[in-house]
């Protein structure tokens, strides 16, 4: 994934119901996580923000390789308050410098911070949504605690219809129906390729939507739509070696993937890749840890965080990599083909060849 292709990844998972993008590991605390070692980045780039002591330590969340924003949003474990207001910045840079954003409603009783490249959103309970197009500039309020429907077109263009089960596309304020829906008989994720521009209230994209789940028979299967829903071919995948209990499809650097999560959502999932001349094959991940988070990187591999750290499944076999991550970490594709590698506070950003990759620390503290 590291020629990727811009892509925008949408995930609609049926019983758990669809929620926003999670805001990443809540409010921390303890002390600062403890650094990377420094042998294995090879940049840091700190920055201490004129934010008082009593703060606990931010969310820190990047939209691409440049552009980042930090959330102050809680003093000792307490939601945010008249002596406490939620401080919000912003990067254009990667991190090396941070520009302090005007908070539209610095006091709530809950703060959570979302981005998308061309959009930032903030949910402010019970004050509702305010959502930026500018960097926060300029913020647009929707009373209420449903995201907006300007936040959830730019979050995913695609998604599922929760009350409804069916495939739906964002057409100006509301989620319709694709014209013809996939032959499955549960859906639990759909995911589109690669974006191309925004045109008005609608956003054009280029490549396969994606839907997977089972089909009527209770096999896990895909459905592959090149006309934006309004035709789909169904395709099968071999069966799972264990108990699969959602599907996740991911769209990506000319590839398809399906990820089959365990019913736990912590041990080591199911990994099919489509071949354009054998259809569906699984991906098996010899000496692959128990426990571990997956991202699929294009060119047959797999980015793992496990219990001993960073690693990939490359060829069937899975690897231990030389990576600064640990099994504390989120991990997460940004569109731009970055790696991004979360604590609170410090996030990762990893480039180039899995093997060979450079990472980037980019720390936030307060005073």
């Amino acid at each position: 994934m590291f020629a990727l292709v811009t892509l925008l990844t949408c995930c609609s998972v049926g019983d758990i119901r669809r929620a926003p993008p999670s805001p990443g590991p809540p409010s921390h605390t303890g002390p600062p996580p403890s650094p990377p070692a420094a042998d294995l980045v090879g940049e840091i780039r700190t920055t201490r923000l004129a934010v008082p002591s009593r703060y606990d330590l931010p969310y820190v969340e990047f939209v691409d390789a440049e552009n980042g924003y930090v959330l102050f949003a809680a003093c000792d474990g307490q939601p945010p308050g008249p002596d406490c207001p939620a401080l919000l910045w912003s990067t254009r840079d990667g991190g090396r410098s941070w520009q302090r954003v005007a908070h539209p409603q610095p006091v709530a009783d809950e703060q959570q911070l979302f981005a998308v490249p061309g959009m930032l959103a903030l949910s402010t309970a019970p004050h509702g949504w305010w959502t930026s197009t500018d960097h926060g500039e300029s913020f647009q309020h929707s009373p209420g605690a449903t995201a907006p429907a300007r936040w959830q077109a730019a979050e995913a263009p695609f998604q599922l219809i929760e009350r409804t089960g069916k495939v739906g596309r964002w057409s100006g304020r509301s989620l319709r129906p694709v014209p013809t829906q996939p032959p499955l008989s549960v859906i639990h994720s759909v995911a589109v390729g690669q974006r191309l521009d925004q045109v008005g209230d609608r956003v054009e994209f280029h490549g396969p939507l994606m839907a997977a789940g089972f089909s009527a028979n209770g096999r896990p299967s895909v459905a592959i739509s090149s006309d934006e829903g309004q035709r789909w071919r169904s395709m099968e995948v071999p069966a799972a070696a264990g108990e699969v209990g959602v599907l996740r499809g991911l769209v990506g650097s000319g590839e398809l993937w399906l990820i089959g999560e365990r019913p736990d959502r912590t041990s080591f999932p199911e990994l099919w890749r489509y071949h354009d001349l054998s259809g569906w094959s699984r991906v098996s991940a010899v000496g692959h840890p128990e426990t571990a988070r997956v991202v699929p990187m294009g060119g047959n591999t797999v980015a793992v965080i496990g219990p001993r750290g960073g690693g990939a499944v490359i060829g069937g076999t899975y690897l231990d990599l030389s990576w600064p991550v640990t099994a504390e970490h989120s991990l997460r594709l940004l569109p731009d083909g970055t790696l991004f590698a979360a604590l609170p506070g410090a996030v990762l950003l990893g480039f180039g060849h899995y093997a060979q990759r450079s990472w980037v620390a980019v720390n936030v503290t307060g005073a």
